[in-house]
């Protein structure tokens, strides 16, 4: 074969739908990985506050919706191990999927271990794993594109109709499962789709070529052990803290949350401080800043799905469908049904406009302004008793939940890879994670706030202080722009 040969038939050079051919296979993973992680979270809050004799662990209300937002925090938290683990030692795509590995093991440990200590152990483990798959697979997708590459908003659009649609399958996989046959058939379901997930990745592994399998920032060896014993203490201080009740399930939301913002505010000063970092680059960190800020807000908001809007979902929404009642956690695969239908139209979109398409900084506040709205549309139904709430009235508030992530969530995965420094390409993605994980760990701090009686002063002040928050966003976009030379 002719090296011209060689060359078209390169992974480098292949497309589908004009993307790079390396996009299909972490479409696939990601669509995996988020029907495990989505079908096991939507179905979390109720095993934990359930009664025993509905099958679930007998917790509190408040302390349940508070661990699933500690818990997804955590998930964000952990995505900076997976990022310095790519970085310094596998490289992105080793990583990948070492950490889909870890992520069914902690299905498989919610599956089988009874109580608490199924729980303990499965999330943990889970955390883990998604932490370094997510921040990966992301960055992995921006190697696959240049920094100027108009095609990238797009590719990272379609990227999210594969986490969208495991998003959508997930829970109603496992709703049917826990309502049928009990939770840890639900949890059981989970496990198998991750590994569905890995089988999909080692088949087509080849279609990503070389991307992802250098290691950006290599581990000196001599410096191996002092790594080790940095995570030694690590791990021997959380044991402490655990042990001595700081830490307590009821306040494990607001720890998390503190933690996470500490670690942001270290990280982004090491990354503004690095001698590995130049003045461009250090230039396009500080715009970072607002967006991160903008993103803590717009998910805080959003992952109340699983924390105010899955109790929400429980016991305020009529889900009688024709004589037959859906399982409450099919909330979950309500927002990304309009994903699926909106994410190539927005594909298209931004792949067509180009570069006469709105600036990220204004994407970015027009997701946070339209998050606050969606909340604010909750408002005429504060008055209603029981479960009154008609679910297609939630389904259309839901379309805008969708709209706002799609002018959002796909752009940030977009821009920061092109904001982060060359030295910490996957630790930036993981930065930008830590925003998520600040408003996911939020969104179960503010949910101990939530009292049917209180639904209207509820929605309406957190939809207000949103809506706040997009408006200065657009009002500074023009200087953040101004910060991000060769970034649109």
């Amino acid at each position: 074969m002719s090296d011209a040969s060689q060359t078209a038939d390169s992974p480098a050079s292949r497309t589908v739908f004009g993307h790079p051919i390396g996009l299909t296979n972490l479409f696939g993973v990601e669509l995996w990985e988020r029907f495990s992680y989505y079908g096991m979270l939507t179905i979390l809050g109720y095993y934990l506050y359930y009664s025993a004799t509905d099958g679930g662990l007998g917790l509190p209300q408040s302390t349940a919706t508070g661990i699933v937002g500690a818990y997804g925090g955590l998930v964000y938290l952990s995505t900076v191990l997976g990022g310095w683990i790519a970085d310094r030692l596998l490289g992105m795509e080793r990583t990948v999927f070492y950490g889909g590995v870890v992520v069914m093991l902690g299905h498989i440990a919610l599956a089988v271990l009874p109580g608490l200590a199924g729980v303990g152990t499965g999330l943990v483990l889970v955390a883990l794993g998604s932490g370094a798959l997510k921040a990966n697979a992301s960055s992995l997708l921006g190697t696959l594109y240049a920094k100027a590459d108009p095609r990238s908003d797009g590719g990272f659009t379609l990227f999210y109709l594969g986490i969208n649609l495991g998003s959508f399958i997930g829970p109603l996989a496992t709703g049917l499962l826990q309502t049928n046959v009990g939770f840890h058939y639900g949890f059981g379901a989970a496990a198998v789709g991750m590994a569905l997930g890995l089988i999909q990745y080692v088949v087509f592994r080849r279609n990503l070529g070389t991307h992802g399998r250098e290691i950006a920032n290599p581990l000196p060896r001599s410096a191996l052990g002092k790594a080790i014993a940095v995570a030694a203490v690590g791990i021997v201080v959380v044991a402490a803290v655990l042990a001595t009740g700081v830490v307590r399930l009821s306040n494990l939301s607001e720890v998390t949350t503190g933690v996470i913002a500490v670690a942001s505010v270290a990280y982004f000063a090491v990354m503004l401080r690095s001698p590995k970092v130049d003045a461009t680059e250090r230039t396009r960190v500080t715009a970072f800043i607002p967006l991160f800020v903008a993103n803590v807000v717009f998910w805080s908001l959003f992952q109340q799905i699983f924390t105010v809007l899955a109790v929400y979902s429980d016991e305020r929404m009529n889900w009688s469908i024709f004589g037959w009642t859906a399982p409450s956690n099919w909330i979950g695969s309500i927002e990304p049904v309009w994903i699926i239908v909106l994410s190539p139209f927005f594909a298209m979109l931004w792949t067509k406009v180009g570069d006469r398409s709105p600036t990220t900084p204004r994407k970015f506040a027009l997701g946070v302004i339209g998050m606050g709205v969606a909340f604010l549309l909750f408002l005429p139904m504060s008055g209603s008793t029981g479960r009154s709430v008609p679910a297609l009235a939630v389904m259309a508030i839901m379309g805008l939940f969708a709209v706002s992530e799609l002018m959002l969530s796909p752009i940030g995965l977009s821009v920061t890879t092109k904001l982060a420094p060359q030295a910490f390409r996957a630790q930036m993605m993981a930065l930008y994670f830590f925003s998520l994980g600040i408003g996911t760990s939020l969104s179960g701090v503010l949910a101990g706030y939530y009292r049917p009686d209180r639904e209207f002063a509820y929605f309406g002040i957190l939809g207000a202080v949103a809506v706040a928050a997009g408006v200065i966003v657009y009002a500074i976009s023009p200087w953040i722009s101004r910060q991000m030379p060769g970034v649109h």
